[in-house]
C-alpha cells in the first residue's frame, strides 16, 4: 500500500476556502489522490427527539440573494451590526417551531411585536424562548430548524 503525500499549503488553502465560504466540507480528487477537509460542528447537548425532516435550506438565502461582492465574513459583520439583528444568547440547537408538526413561530415578511417568541434554543436539555427585542418585520432568517448555533451568532434580521 503506497502512502499518498499532500502539500501542507494545499491543505491550508482548502481550510481557508471553508472559512471564506462557510462550507462544512470540501473534497477534491485527482486520479488516485483524494483529499477531504471537513469542519466538525461544535458539540451540543442531546437535542429533543424530532422526526427525521428533509434537509432545511434557510428560506432567507432563497428570498434575498446576498450581493456577490461581499464575502461571507463581510456579510456576517454587516448582519451583526444591523439594528434589527437577533443574536443567539447561548450555544445550543435552534428550532423555528415549537414541535415538528407545528408551523414556524415566524416567517419572512411577518410583522412581530416586542417580546414575541421567534424561535427556541435548546441548551442543556432546556428549551429557551428567543423573543423579539423590538417590533419589526422579519426580513431574513439566517438559520434552519435544528441548526447548531453559537453565542452571538446572528439568527434573524428584523427591519
Amino acid at each position: 500500500m503506497s502512502r499518498l503525500s499532500f502539500d501542507a499549503e494545499d491543505i491550508r488553502e482548502l481550510a481557508a476556502i471553508l472559512d471564506e465560504t462557510g462550507l462544512n466540507e470540501i473534497e477534491i480528487s485527482e486520479k488516485d489522490r483524494r483529499i477531504r477537509i471537513a469542519r466538525m460542528p461544535a458539540p451540543v447537548g442531546v437535542a429533543m427527539q424530532y422526526a427525521e425532516a428533509p434537509a432545511a435550506v434557510p428560506t432567507a438565502a432563497m428570498a434575498v440573494p446576498a450581493p456577490l461582492a461581499l464575502s461571507a465574513a463581510a456579510r456576517a459583520e454587516s448582519d451583526a451590526n444591523h439594528p434589527g439583528a437577533i443574536a443567539s444568547p447561548m450555544v445550543g440547537v435552534a428550532y423555528l417551531s415549537p414541535d415538528p408538526d407545528s408551523p414556524n413561530f415566524v416567517s419572512i415578511g411577518q410583522r412581530v411585536e416586542v417580546g414575541q417568541t421567534v424561535m427556541l434554543i435548546e441548551a442543556m436539555k432546556t428549551f429557551n424562548q428567543i423573543k423579539a427585542p423590538k417590533a419589526g418585520t422579519v426580513s431574513r432568517i439566517l438559520i434552519g430548524t435544528a441548526s447548531p448555533v453559537e453565542f452571538g451568532e446572528v439568527l434573524m434580521i428584523l427591519d
